[in-house]
């Protein structure tokens, strides 16, 4: 693409409006229409901005109409679209905001950040990516979409919040996250994580083994993310003081569950009566998060989600969050993003065409 022919100019220019205050990379600038020059401090800064042989650059390059010029610690951007070119100013300045609060860039952070950029969110993508929740074994666990985000924010601030999205949005992964942050925090004494067996049925009683050996299955994923969250000596000990429990949802049944944080996984497969049950065990000092996706209900033929039916009955109450998923909020293999976003188009073209079928 053509860029164009006269050299940037030297001016005083504002901080990005965005920033309370101004930071060390956006305080000196060179700047006409469509083109803008950027000044990086230090080339350690620069090496992590643009990636090993430039790997971080390319992505930047691809995904914009814009050329990108870089000459020691200075960027420079041009483009025929001054829209263009402010978005990747924008873009270099988020980057540089995550480095310096110490987060790794990668491609997987540089092109969620530029999803970000492109949909001109309000929020700023590096408040979003550096939001963390903690940190196991040098690994952070934190939000990577605006989604996600949102909905780390409603259970932080609801007493009970429901995550509803399809698979590999990390609804039930961040609900855990922020269930071992509050108890390391102590926040609360104890973690109830829970998830109806309804795949066994009445069929339980033919597998073979205990009571117990026949349903862990079935909670393998919630034990999993606890695996990836804590060391085995620590999760252990939790085990055995009862400060952590993993356990089916008929254990729920008659018990009043005080200064803890529960997390209800596989949520669309409870019938109504086992969502009232489940609302109904919060105690005192607790928090509850109920993770499903709905277009994947288990439950026989006839049977209604409890969590389709819920959204209605609690959309007004005071406390309870409904924070929805979708195809963008996919964290998974892209392949996956693909496969949510064609069901979905799947699943609005057949309602199209119930719906005219009954207006005929």
């Amino acid at each position: 693409m053509a860029s164009t022919s006269s050299s940037p100019t030297e001016l005083d220019l504002p901080a990005d409006p965005a920033d309370d205050q101004p930071t060390a990379h956006a305080g000196s600038e060179l700047r006409e229409p469509a083109a803008v020059k950027l000044l990086v401090p230090g080339g350690d800064a620069m090496l992590a901005l643009l990636g090993t042989q430039d790997e971080l650059l390319k992505i930047v390059e691809a995904a914009f109409e814009a050329v990108i010029h870089v000459r020691g610690n200075e960027i420079t951007i041009r483009s025929d679209d001054a829209t263009e070119t402010d978005r990747v100013a924008r873009l270099f300045r988020e980057l540089l905001r995550l480095l310096e609060r110490g987060q790794h860039l990668d491609p997987a952070v540089v092109e969620q950040t530029i999803r970000m950029i492109r949909a001109d969110e309000s929020e700023r993508p590096s408040d979003v990516l550096s939001d963390e929740l903690i940190t196991h074994r040098g690994r952070t666990i934190r939000p990577k979409t605006l989604g996600q985000k949102r909905y780390l924010d409603a259970i932080r601030n609801n007493t009970v919040t429901f995550g509803i999205g399809p698979a590999g949005t990390g609804k039930t992964y961040l609900a855990m996250g922020a269930a071992v942050q509050a108890l390391r925090g102590k926040q609360v004494n104890r973690l109830i994580l829970t998830r109806p067996a309804v795949e066994a049925g009445e069929h339980l009683g033919f597998l073979p083994g205990t009571l117990h050996e026949k349903i862990d299955p079935y909670l393998k994923p919630l034990w999993d993310a606890l695996h990836d969250m804590l060391d085995a000596q620590e999760l252990i000990a939790h085990l055995e003081r009862g400060t952590i429990e993993v356990a089916p949802l008929a254990y729920m049944r008659g018990r009043t569950l005080n200064d803890a944080f529960i997390v209800l996984d596989e949520a669309q497969n409870t019938t109504a009566e086992q969502m009232k049950m489940f609302l109904t065990r919060i105690g005192f000092n607790s928090k509850a998060v109920v993770t499903g996706d709905i277009s994947q209900v288990d439950l026989p033929s006839g049977r209604p989600s409890g969590l389709r039916e819920v959204r209605e009955i609690l959309a007004d109450i005071e406390g309870v969050a409904f924070s929805y998923l979708d195809a963008g909020d996919v964290v998974r293999h892209h392949i996956v993003q693909r496969i949510v976003e064609a069901y979905e188009a799947h699943t609005r073209e057949d309602d199209d065409n119930e719906g005219r079928g009954g207006r005929r």
